[in-house]
């Protein structure tokens, strides 16, 4: 008599809702039933934050029907820490969750997963930087699992004009890690009957890369498809041959980010800014700190500098690529037409962020005097499917040129100049100070009510805290954990009632004295 295998495969798929978790769960059941295993397939539903997601669990005992002599195999319902041979998960953060629940061990466990990210409500919703650490997740899988396989299957879906279920079921296939012919995939896919050369497609394109026939779509393939100016490119280069190791990365982010904002000029006034930044931290030992001074004041410097006017909603909003996100997102066909109407409500600010200093100015401080006129809105419905519509906003992203000469320009300048002059005063003094004083900048972030709030925080705990403590009118130490402590309530409470408490604690604080 055969010997039996010891015990069935276990495999955990764990999807969010209208990701086709269910459908690839019946294809694999069926490519299983095909080979005349006995086969256990449970869905569990749950809640999250980014639409429900659900855990469907597989046991496939690998022998035939006709090999039991009658006898039937016991299988559990559910997934059980320890016991798993395959985990899917359909993006980055749903491998987090198996990783947290011990799905996942490096004695048995092969991980298949998506490493885009679908951001939580969470995420999206917090004022300060919440995001997790995407590649800390990704360590952590390779050191917990005994085998990982782990690339962009959303962008592979959407170049090849499929779904992600069916490039992953080709990845399964692939992978050597269920004992079912690949043509058993196949005919499931054919009997289930639905976009059935759309999903043969995503699955031939998913064994294809387990095969190492196709290329994950890849950062540097990207790049390709959008070069860089040549005047960028030797900004890149600089960055590469001056920077310290650790900061390239994210000093080499600002230059792309502000030649595509404004121009490689630009971007070289970016890398101007931040030689004094470096030049501090070397001389307070940087390089034992990780540059944390420089890389945190890269980060913010970078966004304030890609403030975001009209001018560069309407680019944003006109670019091709957003329009085909827009069709993506709609799944419409290439030739089915898509109407899109942009809502937007600009006010004082947006108005007069346009126009000259001289002009600008004068009209910003009478709204913010007047209750009605700082609560102003113009409503307005763009139809940017029309041609009318497109050209008012191409025609407003074209002025790029003209930002340098307009009010929101010289005032977004006059605070960056002074917010890195207090960094580098705060530096001489005291580490940790100026690396507080560099992460204020978060609170310049939003829009409308939300950035007018978060710019009035940011000012006041620069003028009543950050500022004295940089031309050592306060202890350093007892400064950088007011600044802290400041800028951790504003982010807490958009409507400043917490910030307002801690700037009254710290008003009472007996470090208030100079050195």
């Amino acid at each position: 008599m055969t010997a039996l295998p010891e015990r069935p495969i276990s495999m955990v798929v764990g999807a969010l809702g209208g990701e086709g978790g269910g459908v690839l769960t019946a294809w694999i059941v069926r490519a299983a039933e095909i080979c005349g295993y006995p086969i256990q397939s449970t869905s569990i539903p749950g809640v999250a934050q980014r639409t429900g997601a659900t855990t469907y669990y597989i046991e496939i005992y690998p022998a035939k029907h006709g090999e039991l002599d009658g006898r039937r195999p016991v299988m559990a319902l559910y997934p059980a820490p320890g016991n798993m041979d395959i985990v899917v998960t359909s993006e980055l953060m749903e491998a987090g969750r198996m990783l947290e629940r011990g799905m996942v061990t490096p004695d048995r466990t092969t991980l298949v997963s998506s490493t885009h990210r679908v951001y939580s409500i969470l995420e999206k919703s917090a004022m300060s930087d919440e995001l997790f650490r995407a590649d800390s997740l990704r360590n952590a899988a390779e050191k917990l699992a005994k085998r990982v396989v782990m690339f962009d299957m959303a962008k592979l879906a959407e170049e090849r004009g499929t779904v992600l279920n069916a490039i992953v079921l080709g990845v399964i296939a692939g992978s050597g890690e269920l004992p079912i012919p690949v043509e058993n995939f196949e005919t499931a896919i054919r009997e289930a009957g639905v976009a059935v050369e759309s999903n043969l497609r995503g699955f031939e394109a998913g064994l294809a890369f387990m095969k190492g026939e196709l290329r994950a779509p890849a950062e540097e393939q990207e790049r390709r498809s959008h070069p860089a100016k040549p005047s960028a490119e030797n900004l890149l280069a600089e960055v590469a041959s001056t920077f310290p190791a650790d900061v390239q990365m994210i000093v080499a982010e600002g230059v792309k980010r502000l030649t595509d904002y404004q121009n490689a000029g630009y971007a070289r006034l970016y890398l101007d800014r931040l030689a004094a930044v470096v030049a501090a931290d070397r001389e307070r030992g940087g390089e034992a700190e990780d540059w944390t001074l420089t890389r945190e004041t890269a980060r913010y410097l970078a966004l304030m500098m890609a403030y975001e006017d009209i001018i560069r909603v309407a680019d944003l909003k006109s670019r091709r690529s957003r329009m085909e996100r827009v069709r993506r997102d709609v799944t419409a066909g290439s030739s089915e037409p898509v109407h899109v109407t942009e809502f937007l409500k600009p006010g004082f600010e947006e108005f007069t962020s346009v126009m000259p200093p001289w002009l600008g100015r004068p009209i910003m401080a009478w709204a913010r005097t007047n209750d009605w006129a700082r609560d102003f809105h113009f409503a307005m419905r763009v139809r940017t499917d029309t041609v009318f519509g497109f050209l008012r906003l191409w025609a407003l992203a074209k002025m790029r040129f003209y930002r340098p000469k307009t009010f929101r320009y010289a005032e977004e300048q006059q605070v960056i100049e002074g917010w890195l002059d207090t960094v580098c005063k705060a530096a001489g003094r005291h580490y940790r100070l100026a690396v507080e004083i560099a992460e204020l900048a978060n609170l310049r972030k939003g829009y409308s009510d939300t950035h007018r709030r978060g710019v009035a925080n940011f000012e006041r705990v620069m003028r009543e805290i950050a500022k004295p403590a940089a031309r050592a009118e306060r202890e350093p130490v007892w400064a950088a954990h007011a600044v802290a402590s400041a800028r951790t309530a504003a982010l807490a409470d958009p409507e400043g009632e917490a910030l307002d408490k801690a700037m009254a604690e710290l008003a009472e604080a007996p470090a208030l004295a100079a050195e």
